[in-house]
């Protein structure tokens, strides 16, 4: 059984340690969604670090339909945080490829440029970046390659949305955010709707090997497979040289 006070706090503890040991007066700073892993993630280093010592960061790509959802969350915190609308970033990029983008590279640009602003915005406030991807995203890729797949620490990468959920409500977070229903903000869709399978299917055969319906099995078993190089470090040439 799922122990979420334990978990909690050992995370807490985690985070405490992660910068006692890179970079002892460093703050976390995180992109603010409005869903339930950014919302999580800040309440965790919040806990962790105080609230003096955690930046959000807010970024829109033109119109955000649930910004509201962001801007509760960093009140609720009361956490110090910037908006930066990334419309123009995205724009000019596209506008100066000289050949039409494909529509998976339309997709993840903004999350690459979400990153490297976070990163921009990081270094110039003694920072360091938190990922806020969970395991169950993770195991089946739903997260973009130098997007937000990447940063300088990921206190909840192997936590599933189920136990991420349970401690959203031990955090006392509003609802609105922990039961918010997940979407990636890029295709109108929602991620059980993109995946093909539920988040209740995917959890339980994370954690047991245990799954009903062999097709949601099998769009899983495929995922991940295809997945997995995301989750690797980027594989380098060894030459074996000695002097």
């Amino acid at each position: 059984m799922f122990n979420a006070e334990k978990v909690k706090n050992e995370c807490v503890q985690w985070i405490r340690d992660f910068f006692e040991n890179n970079g002892r007066d460093c703050n976390a700073v995180l992109g603010i969604s409005g869903g339930k892993d950014s919302s999580i993630v800040a309440a965790l280093c919040v806990e962790a670090l105080s609230r003096d010592r955690v930046i959000g960061v807010l970024m829109p790509n033109g119109e955000q339909a649930d910004i509201d959802k962001a801007l509760l969350l960093v009140d609720f915190l009361k956490i110090k945080h910037y908006v930066v609308n990334i419309k123009e970033a995205v724009d000019g990029i596209i506008n100066s490829i000289p050949f039409e983008l494909s529509e998976q590279s339309r997709t993840n640009l903004p999350p690459r440029i979400r990153m490297s602003t976070l990163y921009a915005i990081s270094q110039s406030n003694n920072g360091r970046v938190a990922n806020t991807c969970n395991l169950s995203e993770d195991w089946v890729g739903y997260s973009t390659r130098y997007g937000d797949s990447v940063g300088d620490f990921s206190p909840c990468s192997n936590i599933t949305v189920d136990e991420m959920k349970q401690i959203g409500r031990l955090l006392g977070l509003p609802a609105a955010l922990v039961d918010k229903v997940p979407t990636d903000g890029l295709c109108g869709q929602t991620d059980e709707e993109k995946l093909g399978f539920t988040y209740a299917e995917l959890d339980r055969y994370i954690r047991t090997g245990e799954i009903d319906n062999p097709e949601s099995k099998e769009k899983i078993d495929r995922l991940h497979k295809m997945n997995l190089f995301k989750l690797s470090v980027m594989p380098s040439f060894d030459p074996k040289i000695k002097y």
